[in-house]
């Protein structure tokens, strides 16, 4: 069943020709996303314990400086979000590779933590240039109604960041320090991303569409509705809970005695387990309301923690587990990147998903800071996956009432599911 809402925003915007869409944009995206994940995010969970061995700071001193890298992520995203929805992602996405580069190159340098965290400050704007949201701004607008596949395309190939960059980056690190890692990462990073988004984010940036009749208010309208703002603190709940999982899996192995080479490993794997659960994305939107999948996906997401938390190996048990959890994570991903779509239409892309990502990516911030520091009062990684467990399920608890109450009352389930939910 085609929704003519879906159909009227392709044709006001071009975006429905198929040759009016960069076609090089999309591979180069699948690539970027790869490295830009990989190098600025994954490398630093594979690093920091070598960090802390060789410089003497703490770990909840660089955690923090990698939380603050995150906070200023989400608060740039905002003001990221409005730019793309008004000229486009080429501009905006180019320079955060080169910012990205620069960060990398401040971190492998500084001579003490306030020029770390001056660094990773730095990459933050970075992040919030080049990460996944202003990549799914840029493919909802090229690509709509076909944006759903696009986003699925880039998020299987996102998926695998950890699997290409946490072994390489434990590897690397096994032969050289830590700086000189990060000037490696540096180099690729700059080889990869900076030519792929001045080269191929080039076509023209279509008009934004119009809103459909259900979602016709405006954008701070939207920010301010009960369903988004429910929606935006399941997804913080579970932002939080889901990253200090990522960036406190590897010091949980290392607890039960495994090596950090191991230990990589079993983050790395998940990747692998992100991009097989994105495959299954799209037959789970057709059968399923948004609020129903945001349930079921952010509960499952805790039932992996829980399997962390109550598995100590053996080692193929916990590789399983990790799959696992990357399948859910993988699943998320795409949650959020089309909870705006699925509730409130294409219109306002750039800022509401802005908005929406920014306390849960503040939340993600936190999580490894604040994972590190309640791990010691705790008694271990293994009572703090525990209490992520209990985020959540709070999560959980908060998805099932964050359907848009103009869509739920105006439609029925093919018209919903005609939306692209």
């Amino acid at each position: 069943m085609t929704d003519p809402d879906t159909l009227a925003r392709g044709a006001a915007t071009g975006t429905g020709d198929r040759s009016r869409r960069p076609r090089a944009a999309l591979p180069a995206l699948c690539a970027t996303q790869i490295v830009s994940w990989g190098i600025i995010y994954y490398a630093f969970p594979v690093l920091n314990p070598q960090i802390t061995a060789a410089t003497g700071w703490s770990a909840g001193a660089t955690t923090a400086a990698f939380s603050l890298g995150l906070v200023v992520s989400a608060l740039a995203g905002i003001r990221v979000g409005r730019i793309i929805d008004r000229r486009g992602p080429r501009t905006v996405m180019t320079v955060g590779s080169v910012l990205g580069v620069g960060s990398l190159l401040i971190v492998a340098a500084a001579p003490n933590v306030p020029v770390f965290y001056a660094g990773w400050a730095l990459a933050g704007l970075a992040m919030a240039a080049t990460f996944y949201q202003p990549a799914f701004a840029a493919l909802t607008r090229w690509w709509a109604p076909d944006h759903v596949r696009a986003l699925t395309v880039v998020t299987l190939a996102g998926g695998l960041a950890s699997t290409v960059f946490a072994p390489l980056t434990a590897a690397l690190a096994d032969h050289l320090s830590w700086r000189h890692t990060y000037l490696v990462l540096a180099a690729i990073l700059a080889a990869v991303t900076i030519p792929a988004h001045a080269l191929t984010l080039r076509a023209p940036w279509p008009d934004a569409p119009p809103a459909p009749a259900h979602a016709a208010a405006g954008a701070a309208t939207v920010g301010r509705s009960r369903p988004f703002l429910l929606l935006a603190a399941a997804f913080t709940l579970s932002s939080f809970a889901t990253y200090a999982v990522v960036v406190a899996l590897v010091p949980l192995l290392l607890e039960r005695g495994y090596t950090t080479s191991q230990a990589a490993w079993v983050l790395g794997i998940g990747g692998a387990g992100q991009t097989l659960g994105r495959t299954l994305y799209a037959a789970l939107a057709r059968r399923t309301t948004a609020p129903a999948r945001t349930t079921v996906l952010v509960a499952l997401g805790g039932l992996t923690t829980a399997a962390f938390a109550t598995v100590p190996g053996p080692y193929g048990l916990l590789i399983a587990v990790s799959v696992v959890a990357g399948m859910v994570r993988g699943n998320l991903t795409l949650l959020q990147a089309t909870a705006i779509t699925d509730r409130w239409g294409t219109t306002h892309y750039g800022r509401l998903s802005g908005l929406l990502a920014a306390p849960a990516t503040t939340a993600a911030a936190l999580a490894p800071f604040a994972g590190a520091a309640l791990a010691i009062p705790l008694g271990g990684y293994g009572a703090l996956f525990f209490v992520l467990v209990a985020v959540s399920v709070a999560a959980a608890f908060i998805a099932p009432w964050t359907a848009n109450d103009a869509v739920r009352h105006r439609s029925g389930p093919d018209d919903v599911d005609s939306a692209g939910r």
